[in-house]
């Protein structure tokens, strides 16, 4: 599972770990689990108008379509009170619920400092680069 910063971060930039992630998840060397409400904040998140000089809109829509088709979309989320950062929960909510492996992320203040969510290992992009082998 990717939380949206990195999937931001994978539109930005070229030949990094994020951008790494994602490409090795379109070459379908793992399985990406997503939600209802992660598609939509990923779609608010790239809207912002001080993301706009780094991708072209049609980017992050094919990002979004293909995340959308690809992925395992999770409809309903449970409520989770785990971060003290509100905005975080979804995304510990969609790693439970889905039974990800992995949650990547570069939250270090909050997510990062968790290391667990159940089952759930949470690691930063370049972490999860070296579990992958890339």
């Amino acid at each position: 599972m990717l939380d949206t910063g990195v999937l931001i971060a994978a539109l930005i930039t070229r030949d990094t770990p994020p951008d790494c992630i994602y490409q090795a998840w379109r070459r379908r060397r793992f399985e990406l689990i997503t939600s209802d409400w992660q598609l939509e904040e990923f779609r608010r998140v790239s809207r912002y108008p001080r993301l706009r000089p780094y991708f072209k809109p049609a980017d992050a829509g094919r990002m979004a379509n293909g995340l959308g088709s690809r992925s395992t979309v999770l409809k309903d989320l449970p409520r989770v009170d785990v971060s003290s950062d509100p905005d975080d929960n979804p995304v510990l909510a969609m790693a439970s619920t889905g039974a990800a492996h992995y949650l990547v992320t570069g939250d270090k203040r909050d997510l990062l400092a968790l290391e667990r969510m159940g089952n759930t290992r949470i690691v930063s992009a370049r972490q999860f680069i070296d579990e992958l082998g890339d």
